[in-house]
């Protein structure tokens, strides 16, 4: 007896137990695709910094974003729900705001939160815009004492609003917000306060703008791709510069740096952005969804290479245990997992599939396995063994009928899971409260960012999103 309990206990997994009040910072690209980093051999872009990351940390070969485009990714981050619960359907749509949301979480547990960079949760769509201290949703309504943040991407010489009063950056997006989030971690952890921190970059997003010195190494390739390896040259200084600066303050062993993109790479640009696999950004394919993504806590996980299929709505369940955070600060209906047991183990079967929903498309991933819709509700379905096809060239589908039925089966039951949260049912109310405005307005259309227009005209990410709204005002003009 005793010799069998000592046998189980050896097998079993090791948890990593939660420490006392590890800091928190969630990193995240904008439209890095999965192929783009040195670990993975990229033909021209080298990220020394994130591959020492790696090396030093857990890098996940099967990560996914939550959806394939940047609101409902961010959403998935915050809430550990898939977007289409928490009312973040597509790109500048709002998150509700009856969600719970790990910034609140940390924020209850005696955190000092902060966002810095991209938001994109607010309703709005068109080129990133400071946010005003009125914005129903600004990052403060969700969770954040501390903010820095923009409406959308944001490029070099960015305009960014600090708690809501507006303030023009020079040099490169990346650095920026980077040196802005340690001014403000190194203050907390002067005061003693433990730090949850989220840095959402504007890179390598279009339009693609970088220092001429970050662009020579690709001379040889277009204009468009040369200044977007260029962007991730900078991001990745950035990160080396987030580490560095964290071993100085002598925090890095207690802090958990979690970094991951939020879908996958962009088509058009040479060498390719996505490695070998299937579509891409705005796919649910494995081109639009799988992402790089590495965590590093030193104190605690041990380098490692992961094939366990994870993605951003694990993000949350896990820092629940790793912080200690009480088990209700997450919705109860949720569709992420607990990564903590995971971690240092070589653990590569997940219990439950991963579901993705985004405008009507829809991929249920079992595993090696991948049910794939294109049109929810159609009847119509895709199926993949990655094991033997990861470029999803082979939809299998009548060879399979067995495992098809029966992820046709699950997949049906979640989708209606999800319909259910879409009406509200995950709230107390049993509704969802209103929008103030339509969703998906665009900036551009709207009085109080129309009086910069004079002044933003000038800028070159700005300019042809004003020019294509002064035509449409002036094309109603003549209708009246």
């Amino acid at each position: 007896m005793r010799s069998s309990l000592l046998f189980a206990l050896i097998i079993l997994p090791v948890t990593l137990c939660a420490a006392d009040k590890p800091n928190v910072i969630l990193v995240m690209a904008d439209d890095m695709g999965y192929g783009q980093t040195g670990y993975y051999d990229h033909p021209v872009l080298k990220t020394p910094n994130l591959d020492t990351m790696a090396s030093n940390g857990i890098r996940f070969d099967r990560f996914y974003a939550g959806a394939p485009n940047c609101s409902p990714t961010r959403a998935t981050v915050l809430t550990g729900r898939t977007n289409d619960r928490t009312g973040v359907h597509n790109h500048g749509y709002a998150i509700n705001k009856q969600e719970k949301t790990v910034a609140r979480a940390f924020q209850k547990a005696g955190y000092s939160t902060a966002h810095f960079g991209k938001w994109h949760l607010n309703g709005l769509r068109g080129p990133g815009a400071p946010i005003f201290r009125e914005d129903a949703h600004h990052p403060g309504h969700l969770g954040f004492d501390y903010w820095l943040s923009v409406t959308n991407f944001f490029d070099m010489n960015p305009i960014l609003s600090r708690n809501g009063v507006w303030e023009e950056h020079g040099g490169d997006s990346s650095e920026i917000v980077v040196n802005e989030a340690l001014d403000y971690i190194r203050g907390e952890n002067e005061k003693g306060n433990p730090v949850f921190v989220v840095i959402w970059y504007g890179t390598p997003h279009s339009p693609f703008m970088a220092f001429e010195s970050d662009a020579r190494a690709f001379s040889d390739l277009t204009t468009a791709s040369k200044n977007h390896y260029a962007e991730l040259v900078a991001m990745d200084r950035s990160i080396g510069h987030l580490r560095k600066e964290l071993r100085d303050f002598g925090m890095a062993d207690d802090t958990i740096l979690w970094f991951n993109s939020d879908n996958g790479g962009l088509p058009g640009i040479k060498p390719g952005t996505v490695g070998e696999l299937r579509g891409f950004k705005n796919s649910v394919y494995e081109g639009g969804l799988r992402v790089p993504a590495v965590v590093e806590w030193p104190a605690h996980i041990k380098p490692q290479i992961s094939s366990f299929p994870a993605c951003t709505m694990d993000i949350f369940p896990t820092l629940i245990d790793f912080a200690g955070l009480p088990k209700n600060s997450i919705n109860r209906v949720t569709d992420g997992m607990s990564l903590a047991s995971i971690i240092n183990t070589s653990q590569s079967r997940r219990p439950a599939p991963i579901g993705f929903r985004h405008t009507g498309r829809a991929a249920w991933l079992d595993n090696n396995y991948k049910l794939i819709t294109l049109k929810v509700g159609s009847g119509q379905y895709e199926l993949y063994d990655l094991a033997s096809d990861p470029r999803e060239q082979k939809n299998i589908l009548e060879q399979a009928p067995e495992v098809a039925s029966r992820m046709i089966k699950s997949f049906e039951v979640w989708i209606a899971s999800v319909e259910a949260s879409r009406m509200g049912a995950d709230y107390a109310s049993g509704k969802v409260d209103p929008f103030p405005r339509p969703q998906q307005t665009d900036l551009m259309t709207l009085p109080e960012y129309q009086k910069h227009f004079d002044e933003w005209i000038k800028r070159p990410e700005f300019k042809p999103y004003i020019e294509r709204e002064l035509r449409r005002q002036a094309n109603l003009k003549k209708k009246k």
